[in-house]
């Protein structure tokens, strides 16, 4: 093997020295960051393992993923983080009275309603009414519509006040609800009346609708 010791090496012509094809150049002991310049190709970067700092990954994930510990336990990759998360939280509330005489369940005028757009449809959406103060000479009926769609029960909905009782303290209800969609949805509060006039809600109480996004 041909050594040759030199102090400096300069270029004969053109703008460098070029090292030829299938020909390596070892610097022994490393090239200090002050003497580098100038852009280094992705793909002659190395990936650097977990071991020495790195993620040991070679490319970007999808957007909304995160960096997670793998299965196994013993590297890391890109994916969805799972679980129960609160999305988002979309609530109305009325002061205000709403009554009706209809034996079929109907979104009386100020009965809380509201709109909400999961994020997924694998999302569930955790639904939470209170339907204030309530008195009836009928028998009145309360339960909450996804769309057209009766979440409750299809005659009782979500319970009912007989004739002639008023309740001051009124009721708290919550469902979860499974809409499998990501498309935009309309909860709302319905009432209806068996023989008379059904009311919920004072001017001195609250009437609302809260719906909750769950992720999967």
């Amino acid at each position: 093997m041909s050594k040759i010791k030199v102090n400096e090496i300069e270029k004969a012509s053109g703008s460098g020295i070029t090292v030829p094809t299938g020909t390596s150049f070892t610097v022994t002991d490393g090239i200090a960051a002050t003497n580098l310049s100038g852009t280094i190709a992705d793909a002659r970067l190395p990936t650097v393992p977990v071991t020495k700092g790195g993620t040991g990954l070679t490319s970007l994930g999808s957007a909304g993923q995160a960096i997670k510990v793998n299965s196994g336990g013993n590297a890391l990759e890109f994916g969805t983080v799972a679980g129960g998360k609160l999305l988002q939280v979309v609530s109305n509330t009325t002061t205000t009275v709403a009554t009706t005489t209809s034996s079929t369940y109907e979104h009386a005028t100020n009965c809380p309603t509201l709109n909400i757009t999961p994020a997924a449809s694998t999302s569930k959406i955790l639904l939470i009414a209170h339907i204030g103060s309530v008195e009836t000479n009928g028998t009145g009926y309360f339960t909450m519509f996804r769309d057209s769609t009766n979440i409750g029960d299809s005659g009782e909905g979500f319970g009912y006040i007989q004739p002639d009782n008023t309740t001051y303290l009124g009721g708290g209800h919550h469902v979860l609800d499974e809409p499998s969609t990501s498309s935009q949805i309309t909860y709302q509060i319905r009432i209806k009346c068996s023989g008379g006039t059904f009311t919920i809600g004072r001017s001195e109480s609250r009437v609302s609708l809260t719906a909750m996004e769950i992720g999967a």
